[in-house]
């Protein structure tokens, strides 16, 4: 991926890390976006001590804000004059509540995030794709994107959204191109999936991990770097002709009726 020009979103830890690192053993210059200055600029000093011989810009940005997006997009053209691929990762869980309980305001937060902050990096970075006539789009669902998850009513309505757009971007931009995909992750040990386990159990976080764990075909929880080698694929040239799908990384468990012991 040698003078490949990719952006990132959500790109300071976690899986926007994991694909970065993953990326930049491959070669290519990278446009790290994430709303953490100090999570950002230490992702881009780890990033430049171990791999040499790549470009790195960082983009202070909320994605929930067009006008960010925007310029996030501005500044990979201004930067290198074109874009590659995109990775619409940052988002966040919200919190976990009941249906009726759930708070209006996060509500919204999550659905600004999560779902228009991958829209509007569609609607900014497709054009400059098509004048390309090249271009890769991975977009971040999740299991909670292709089933229910309880008490995160709000988070998989975003994520499920994050499904649809990905097939309708396929579909429209097919011909420029351009193809687009969402991976849906399941339990990878990231820190906002850590975060979770800490809100369902306080006391020992570590215990919920353990027990989420069990009900898995593996027994175990993913590791980030397994996504990074995914999204490093489907954002790549290898990837030639897969499009318009939601890919699963979850050790099967999305898979499972019920659970399994």
């Amino acid at each position: 991926m040698k003078d490949q020009v990719i952006i990132i979103t959500g790109a300071a830890m976690g899986l926007g890390f994991a694909a970065a690192e993953e990326l930049a053993k491959k070669g290519a210059n990278l446009v790290l976006v994430d709303y953490n200055d100090e999570s950002l600029d230490k992702a881009a000093e780890d990033l430049k001590k171990n791999y040499s011989g790549i470009k790195i810009v960082t983009v202070k940005a909320d994605v929930s804000n067009e006008e960010q997006v925007k310029n996030y997009v501005d500044t990979a053209v201004k930067e290198f004059g074109r874009i590659d691929g995109l990775y619409n990762n940052a988002g966040i869980e919200g919190k976990q509540a009941s249906i009726t309980e759930y708070d209006l305001d996060i509500f919204k937060k999550v659905i600004d995030i999560n779902l228009m902050g991958v829209y509007y990096g569609l609607r900014y970075v497709i054009p400059v794709m098509q004048k390309q006539k090249y271009g890769r789009i991975v977009n971040v669902a999740s299991v909670g994107g292709i089933r229910g998850v309880l008490n995160q009513m709000p988070y998989v309505a975003s994520k499920h959204a994050v499904s649809g757009m990905t097939k309708n971007a396929a579909v429209e931009y097919g011909k420029d191109g351009i193809l687009t995909n969402a991976i849906a992750p399941g339990a990878i040990l990231t820190p906002m999936v850590a975060e979770a386990f800490k809100q369902v159990n306080p006391e020992n976080p570590k215990a919920a991990e353990e027990q989420y764990a069990k009900h898995n075909p593996t027994r175990a929880l993913g590791d980030p770097k397994d996504v990074g080698k995914l999204v490093a694929f489907l954002i790549s040239k290898d990837n030639g002709y897969v499009s318009g799908q939601t890919i699963a990384i979850d050790g099967g468990e999305s898979n499972m009726y019920g659970n399994a012991e």
